[in-house]
This record gives structure tokens, C-alpha cells and sequence, in this order.
């Protein structure tokens, strides 16, 4: 028999949408040597 364990919901991801500030925008942050950057091109499609 395998040893059993509990998930707890509140650790981790909480689903939900978040505010784009406070997850990914630092303004702070200075660009590397290091860094990758890309860029999409998305071409509209209709009906799409």
C-alpha cells in the first residue's frame, strides 16, 4: 500500500486572472546581453 498525501489548494496556483502589473511588468528591468527578445508577426485570418 502506498503512503497517501494531501493536496492543499491554497499552495500554488490560484486560477483566476491577474492584473499584467503586478505579474510580468518590471519596470525596472534593464535588458541583458543574455537575453533572447522575439517577435511575432500575426497575420488576421477571417472567420478566425
Amino acid at each position: 500500500m502506498s503512503p497517501q498525501t494531501e493536496t492543499k489548494a491554497s499552495v500554488g496556483f490560484k486560477a483566476g486572472v491577474k492584473d499584467y502589473k503586478f505579474t510580468y511588468y518590471t519596470p525596472e528591468y534593464e535588458t541583458k546581453p543574455t537575453d533572447i527578445l522575439a517577435a511575432f508577426r500575426v497575420t488576421p485570418q477571417p472567420g478566425v
